[in-house]
């Protein structure tokens, strides 16, 4: 029986695209969608989104020989078409532009973009030594960093700049700028998350 994934906007479905658009893959055939991580817990949030009954399995990457990360892979013709309408592409490190995402989910969208290529880090200023906060986004895509600078914005009246590195650029966000996203991405209720970087921001969600 073909399994049929469901396509109207929730707060699951938000969160997965945003996981998808970091660390998915459309197969060049047209049909098959592969979603890997190296947190099993990413892979098995994105399974349980989904409702997919699909195992996890492991694999090796760039020329590595020990099977490192999670995986799962699927075929759904009809799912790839969705995403594709979206604005994903196959091979989209690079190409990847705005995609159509509904103002209401974007919180939950940007969660999982967190959880898949964000990062986030503390450090102490080097002359006033007090705590500062920051996130990031990374993507290979300028287009794809200048359109999400643009609806953060929009919602949060952020600023936000952008900085080059070796493969890919960060989109990156001040302490207070900070202090908003992570509040914004972590709304209430808000089931669905990474543990592991729940906990790093987890303290600053209630300051």
């Amino acid at each position: 029986m073909r399994k049929i994934i469901e396509t109207n906007w929730s707060n699951k479905l938000a969160y997965v695209i945003g996981l998808f658009t970091s660390d998915g893959c459309l197969c060049s055939d047209g049909r098959h969608l592969n979603f890997t991580s190296k947190d099993k817990e990413q892979v098995q949030n994105f399974i349980n989104c989904l409702k997919l009954q699909n195992t996890i399995s492991k694999k090796a990457r760039g020329g590595e020989m020990a099977k490192k990360y999670y995986q799962v892979q699927f075929g759904n013709v009809r799912f790839y078409k969705y995403l594709t309408s979206l604005g994903l592409t196959p091979r989209k490190s690079k190409t990847l532009g705005e995609l159509d995402m509904p103002y209401k989910f974007f919180a939950d969208f940007l969660r999982g973009l967190f959880d898949g290529d964000g990062t986030f880090g503390v450090f102490k200023h080097p002359e006033s030594r007090h705590p500062q906060i920051r996130v990031k986004f990374a993507s290979a895509s300028p287009a794809f960093l200048r359109w999400l600078k643009l609806e953060i914005n929009r919602r949060l009246r952020t600023k936000g700049y952008v900085t080059k590195g070796n493969r890919v650029e960060y989109l990156e966000y001040a302490k207070q700028d900070t202090f908003k996203i992570l509040k914004f991405m972590y709304h209430s209720p808000c089931t669905v998350f990474l543990g592991r970087k729940f906990e790093k921001v987890k303290p600053f969600l209630r300051t």
